[in-house]
């Protein structure tokens, strides 16, 4: 009896000790910085909702005590759960997948979120209708999600499933070409890819702890864009001379940076991955942009990568002019390939000179999820 009572009173006195270790440690590290301890804010400003929640906030923000355990307790959890946090899921052999582009594909859509098909569709058809004025067409190039190309690395179970793991997608892809939007089916081209049907490609088109594709996917979206725009008959192929320079770069993963737990980053190995960048012939200088070239790219950081991260002059841009034979220019922006790349075009007119094409590439999980939603913007 006396033991049961004194187990109970035990765990009483722990649990509000350790209530109380995280406000009194608070305070100790604020009166020995010399600043007003953080709790006196609750005395200085009315005790509204908004208050209340906003202290709450900052208070999780800048607890000193949460910031120096919470290192330990994610990597104590991704040892004995494989659990990286609320921006990562773990898949087989440890691939690293974003947490919002696995839920845009397997999150039921609600009637909100149905709203968004309409919203993407009257965004891209105006867009397609503003630049038709202008004589400038429009080739839409979305961009798969890591785990709509292997939905078999997030789990075993869709390795032997038939049916498209993103068929909301397909669903707007197919509602565009009804419209007469030119639309490029990246996921098509890696799925043939994968079956073997495209001759020496068929290798990994993603990294492994990366949200994005690997210099060979993005090698192959470069070559099936470049391929469409000259079947259309949109551009002639130029005479512009490129050469392709191997280069290795090793590569920690943006899912990894994410976690911003250094102890968890140190249990995985940096790739290795074989980049190809894009010089010109004459000069053997590294690819630049064109702005009154007759082709512009508007992209997310599928198409910053490996041209303005490391190695440089290796990215989806530079892929695309080596396969037209002539230079574009492109305006990127991460995360905002959905509004805010239109919005900056509508400010730059000028780059509408000379212009016959621009290709459109967002990501997947943007037609959900991006910057802004999907905004009707007028251009100049």
């Amino acid at each position: 009896m006396f033991g049961g009572r004194f187990k109970q009173l035990f765990l009483i006195l722990a649990f509000i000790a350790t209530i109380c270790s995280v406000g009194l440690s608070q305070l100790i590290f604020d009166l020995v910085d010399g600043q007003i301890p953080q709790i006196a804010e609750l005395f200085m400003q009315k005790p509204t909702r908004a208050n209340l929640r906003a202290f709450e906030t900052d208070l999780q923000d800048n607890c000193r005590l949460t910031k120096k355990l919470r290192p330990w307790i994610q990597c104590v959890q991704f040892i004995i759960l494989g659990e990286l946090g609320d921006k990562v899921v773990v898949g087989h052999n440890r691939w690293l997948f974003y947490r919002p582009a696995v839920q845009y594909l397997i999150e039921p859509w609600s009637p909100e979120t149905d709203r968004v098909q309409g919203d993407i569709f009257s965004a891209i058809t105006s867009f397609r209708d503003q630049l038709a004025e202008r004589g400038i067409k429009l080739l839409v190039a979305p961009v798969p999600n890591k785990a709509s190309v292997y939905p078999d690395m997030l789990t075993r179970r869709a390795k032997h499933t038939e049916k498209p793991v993103n068929y909301k997608t397909l669903e707007i892809i197919s509602l565009l070409r009804q419209a007469g939007i030119e639309v490029v089916d990246l996921f098509a081209t890696f799925r043939y890819g994968r079956s073997g049907l495209i001759p020496d490609e068929n290798k990994n088109y993603y990294l492994y702890r990366d949200s994005h594709w690997s210099p060979v996917g993005m090698r192959l979206a470069a070559k099936t864009v470049g391929q469409k725009i000259l079947e259309l008959g949109w551009v002639e192929k130029g005479q512009t001379e490129y050469t392709l320079k191997p280069v290795e770069v090793k590569w920690q993963g943006d899912i990894l940076r994410m976690i911003q737990v250094p102890q968890v980053e140190n249990m995985f190995e940096q790739e290795r991955i074989k980049c190809v960048q894009v010089v010109k012939a004459a000069t053997q200088q590294p690819y630049q942009d064109d702005p009154p070239s007759e082709v512009l790219v508007l992209g997310d950081s599928f198409c910053r990568i490996y041209s303005q991260d490391e190695p440089s002059a290796a990215g989806f841009a530079e892929h695309l002019a080596y396969e037209l034979g002539s230079a574009v220019t492109s305006i990127v922006n991460d995360g905002g390939a959905s509004t805010l790349v239109r919005q900056q075009l509508s400010r730059n007119p000028n780059l509408f000179a000379n212009k016959k094409v621009v290709v459109w590439q967002f990501v997947e999980r943007d037609i959900r999820f991006g910057t802004e939603g999907w905004q009707i913007v007028p251009l100049p």
